[in-house]
Parts: C-alpha cells; structure tokens; sequence
C-alpha cells in the first residue's frame, strides 16, 4: 500500500516509474490568449460544494467523458496534441494497467455460464464473465441487467441456479459462505456508505482491521505498531489523513464513500466491488474517487459498476455491458459506445 497513489498528490504517479508531473499538462493552466479565467474553471476560485483543490488538476478543459488523444477512434493522436487537448486520465489508467500482475500468477476470478431465476424471470441468463488480476473492469447496463445479482452471486448472497464462479483455479466460490468468501479476499462495497457514524474516522478504520472479529479482539486488544502503520497508510490513500479525529457523520458525502472504500482496504482484498461510487457525488467528489480507484488499480482487481458514462470513460481500459442477465458486449469504451446493440439497449434510451 506504501506505493498507493494518494490523493492529494500533484506529482508522478506511484508505481509509475516513467510518468510525468502532472503540472506539466499544458491543459493545467491558462493558455496565450485567455484574456480571463472563464466560470467554471477549476482554476477560478471556490464554489459550492469544492471539497478543496483536486489532485492533479485536470485542467479546465477537461471533462470526464472527453474523447481520449490516442485511445482508438478518438480522432487525436494524443503525443504532440495541441495544448488542452491531453488526456491526463490515459496516463493514470495505462499507469494502473502496468502494475497489473501476469495472469499466470494472479488469481483471476471467473463466472461460467451462470443462470439465476427468480419466479421464472431470469436475472442472469448463462452470464459468462472474467476479471484479470489487478483490473479494473467497469460492468454497465440499464436496470434489470443483472449487475447487482452478478455481485451477489460472487459475494454468496444468492446461489445461482446454473453454472461456476471461480476464484482463481482451486477456490470454488459456490461452495463458500459469504464470510468464507470475503476471508478469501473478495469485498464489496454498496452504493451507500455503511459508516459508523458516531465513531471517528480512524475508529471505523480500526474496527475493520483485519484479523479475528471476537468480542474480546474487538473492543479491548491494542492496536500494534503494524496496526498503526496500516491506519495510516489507508488514511493517506484515500486522502482522509486530515479528517482521522473527525467523527465520521460530519463528513461530506464523498468522504463517507472513501471511507467505507478505505474499511475495504483494512480486510487486504484482492478484489474489490464496488456499486455506483460516484452516485449523488459533486465533479470534484467524482474526479477524486476515479483517482482513487485508478490508484488501487493494479494491486486489487476492481470491478465497478456504474451509470455515469463519464466517468466510466475517464477511468475504464475494458468495459462491460449487461443486458436481460447476459454480456452484450465488451472491450475499450469507444468500441462499446459505438456497438449498435449498446446503442439501442442503452445508451440510446
């Protein structure tokens, strides 16, 4: 975790031997002939609802959900671009991408051919999906495709009627309870936080610590040095490092959604999955989480599931559209946005 990209940083990113400053993006700042900061530049000054300045300032031309310089059909080449025009979010998602352990020795998790019914409706219907070590797979879809029983399924909230769920070659996810499966390294995080909002930040940190979870272990061991070097470290990761003594129901709304990834990280995951995370958030709030994600990227497996096609862009190398409980399409986000059956499933509705 000590090489986790942390928010707040404005530098090269960690784990990223032959990245740039971020300063350097010719997008970052005011350009020959701006006559004057325009509203709504990120560079204009405070506003309602700012969480304060944004790691790696993305420049006020940008917007998540941008074509890509260099990504394939996005018309720019990207290296020698005009100013303005660079993709700072490439650079973080081709940073997560290089940090992505060999499929040969990661544990890839697996679902084949899985039916779900309930009542006769088929939530997933011989849904057949992977998850590379270290990726970070954004899964969309309109309601009803089957996201939410997919996660279920993986996490043991719900059997499926047919099929396998793997977890690397010998874990048979099906045959686990859903404490033995998050003991195994699969966590999950809902689309609303789960905090412990009378204790502080570091407290909820404390109490999702790995380790036995008896009664005693809970409330009365003594955190160790290594304990609190882990503390710690989430803190920084998730940017909460300044709020730790802050009691966890004052935070703002994307604070309490770090935080609960931040209790996700305590259990030392191998996958995470995490449901609409920039849901209600404001574009600082979402930029900081992409961050964020991106940063674990690489040393987690991170499925996402969302709605907001921008941010699924900015932070997303494989894509995957649900559809009546089966894999529509999948592969790069411009590949899947200019699919016909996307079009007319969802994105054109």
């Amino acid at each position: 975790m000590n090489a986790d990209l942390r928010l707040g940083d404005t530098g090269s990113l960690a784990g990223d031997p032959g990245s740039r400053p971020l300063s350097a993006d010719p997008g970052s700042g005011p350009r020959p002939g701006d006559s004057d900061s325009r509203a709504g530049d990120l560079g204009s000054g405070p506003r309602s609802g700012d969480t304060g300045p944004l790691p790696g300032d993305l420049g006020s031309d940008h917007r998540p959900g941008d074509p890509h310089p260099g990504d394939p059909g996005s018309g720019d080449p990207g290296v020698g671009a005009a100013p303005g025009r660079r993709d700072p979010w490439r650079v973080k998602r081709e940073a997560a991408a290089a940090r992505q352990p060999s499929v040969l020795t990661g544990d890839v998790l697996y679902l084949q051919q899985v039916t779900v019914s309930f009542d006769g409706f088929k939530a997933l219907d011989d849904l057949t999906l992977h998850v590379d070590p270290g990726e970070l797979l954004c899964v969309i879809g309109p309601n009803g495709a089957g996201k939410t029983t997919m996660m279920d399924v993986v996490t043991g909230k719900t059997r499926p009627d047919a099929g396998r769920v793997f977890f690397g070659n010998m874990t048979n996810l099906l045959t686990m309870s859903e404490p033995e499966i998050a003991q195994a390294g699969i966590g999950r995080k809902f689309q609303k936080p789960t905090v412990f909002d009378f204790l502080t930040v570091f407290e909820n940190l404390e109490l999702a610590l790995a380790g036995e979870k008896s009664f005693w272990r809970t409330f009365f061991a003594r955190l160790t040095p290594h304990d609190r070097e882990r503390i710690d470290e989430v803190l920084e990761t998730t940017g909460l490092a300044s709020k730790r003594d802050t009691p966890a129901g004052t935070l703002a709304h994307g604070q309490k959604q770090w935080l609960e990834i931040g209790m996700l990280l305590m259990q030392e995951p191998k996958v995470l999955l995490v449901d609409e995370p920039v849901a209600g958030m404001t574009p600082q709030e979402t930029e900081r989480t992409g961050e964020l994600l991106l940063s674990l990227a690489g040393r987690h497996s991170v499925v996402v599931v969302e709605h907001d096609m921008e941010f699924v862009r900015s932070i997303a190398r494989r894509v995957a559209v649900l559809h009546e409980g089966r894999v529509l399409a999948e592969g790069g986000m411009d590949a899947v946005q200019s699919d016909p059956r996307v079009i007319e499933v969802y994105l054109g509705a």
